[in-house]
């Protein structure tokens, strides 16, 4: 593969520490969520910026297929509900459920982008067979 694109980001104490990508632009404080025994409070943990970055991928997965099938698109969103819990062969997995919403299209031509972008989306394409992604299609 021919890399177009690459970043580092660097993590320090784990879920409850801190990242900071090379450049500076990324620089957050990590809380452990209450629900996994930890503290909790103002900041962010892996599984949301895991969503935020497949939510904003798909999208612009959705806006790829779209613009080549040149079907004009009225509005887009998607939303990425992650979760994580304990395997039944020990350690932990995630869970992952993908809310498209695509404005000026029928549902028909709306589940066929999303099903499409799936097929094209890069982290899609990271998480095939490793996390079962549910996927729901909303037009408006």
């Amino acid at each position: 593969m021919k890399t177009l694109y690459q970043t580092q980001v660097t993590a320090e104490g784990g879920r409850a520490g801190h990242v900071r990508s090379a450049d500076g632009t990324l620089d957050l404080p990590l809380s452990l969520p209450r629900e996994l025994g930890g503290a909790g409070g103002a900041a962010t943990n892996p599984e949301q910026l895991f969503a935020a970055g497949y939510a904003a991928c798909f999208e612009n997965a959705v806006l790829h297929v779209a613009r080549a099938k040149q079907i004009k698109l009225a509005s887009t969103s998607v939303t990425a509900t992650v979760g994580i819990g304990p395997r039944e062969d020990g350690g932990f997995a995630l869970t992952v459920s993908l809310a498209a919403t695509l404005g000026g299209v029928d549902q028909a031509t709306a589940e066929a982008l999303v099903a499409a972008a799936h097929g094209v989306c890069p982290y899609s394409h990271a998480v095939r067979g490793n996390i079962d992604v549910q996927l729901n299609t909303v037009t408006r």
